[in-house]
């Protein structure tokens, strides 16, 4: 398990507190405006922020025709299905549940490389994906019956983390040759027009201006969650191993789930304690950096 560098441990901090709490402002935000139209506005948004970024930085705009279907395929698993799946479910749960369900992706994404890719996880990578796998069952553990009653929300989100995982995979394992920013628009782009799709058949009886709250989530979502996160999870996921990029943002539900206790009033219980403390220790399974092998 290779050290983080520098550069990694900032863009993980960042993005760990711009998605962190992003849940409750998901949660808020679609409380009274149909939730796909949202999702479609804040990707929407956020692409004249790459198009700016592309212009500053004097970076290619355009994909090789060779390179469609493998952008369409990459787009399917780590966007459009995410964004589909996990913003349907957002309604149905607790801000704070749906960001540990969402982030049982590690755990299916240690499961595929296995089956799919044949990764060989050591004993350490086990251990971290067993800790997190440990906490995300103790958060859920008190909300059972209430999840009972939510059980289309709980199958979307996991669902979501599935399609995540396996997006995550696939990116780390792309011979695509593009900058990221390109490759984040495009990406980014057919989910917008999925996503537009969807919401006029879906939703169109039910459009409407959107609050001063829905307002602020879809900058929020945009600039941050988006525009920046959405980039800075694609580096981390190419530039890491996949069970360390996977297991290194587990902090993110943690997050979450607090975040939605002080700002929503979510309850939390002594699971979520004992459970930030077993998704910590996954996360030092994989930034502690592995020990050189001594020298013959």
């Amino acid at each position: 398990m290779p050290a983080f560098t520098r550069r990694q441990l900032v863009v993980l901090l960042l993005l760990t507190l711009v998605w962190g709490l992003n849940w409750p402002v998901l949660k808020i935000s679609v409380a009274d405006f149909p939730p796909l139209t949202f999702r479609a506005l804040s990707l929407a948004l956020s692409v004249p922020l790459y198009l700016l970024v592309l212009r500053q930085q004097r970076l290619p705009l355009t994909i090789a025709r060779v390179h469609w279907r493998q952008l369409g395929w990459l787009a399917l698993w780590n966007m459009v299905l995410w964004n589909v799946l996990m913003i349907l479910s957002i309604p149905r749960l607790a801000s704070g549940r749906a960001a540990i369900l969402g982030y049982t992706m590690p755990i299916f994404s240690a499961v595929l490389g296995q089956l799919l890719f044949r990764d060989r996880l050591g004993l350490r990578a086990w251990a971290g994906v067993s800790a997190a796998a440990a906490g995300v069952l103790l958060l859920l553990a008190n909300e059972m019956g209430n999840l009972g009653g939510s059980a289309s929300g709980v199958a979307l989100m996991l669902a979501a983390a599935a399609c995540w995982a396996l997006g995550t995979q696939l990116l780390r394992r792309s011979a695509l040759a593009l900058p990221l920013i390109t490759l984040t628009l495009w990406m980014t782009l057919l989910t917008v027009a999925v996503l537009a799709v969807l919401a006029w058949l879906l939703e169109s009886g039910s459009w409407h201006w959107p609050g001063a709250v829905t307002v602020f989530g879809i900058v929020y979502n945009a600039v941050l969650a988006l525009a920046f996160a959405q980039v800075a999870w694609f580096y981390l996921a190419r530039t890491l191993p996949p069970v360390a990029s996977t297991l290194s943002v587990m902090m993110i539900p943690v997050i979450g789930v607090f975040a939605g206790s002080w700002w929503l009033g979510e309850a939390l219980h002594w699971q979520d304690w004992s459970a930030m403390a077993l998704i910590v220790l996954a996360i030092a399974s994989v930034l502690r950096p592995a020990r050189a092998a001594p020298r013959p």
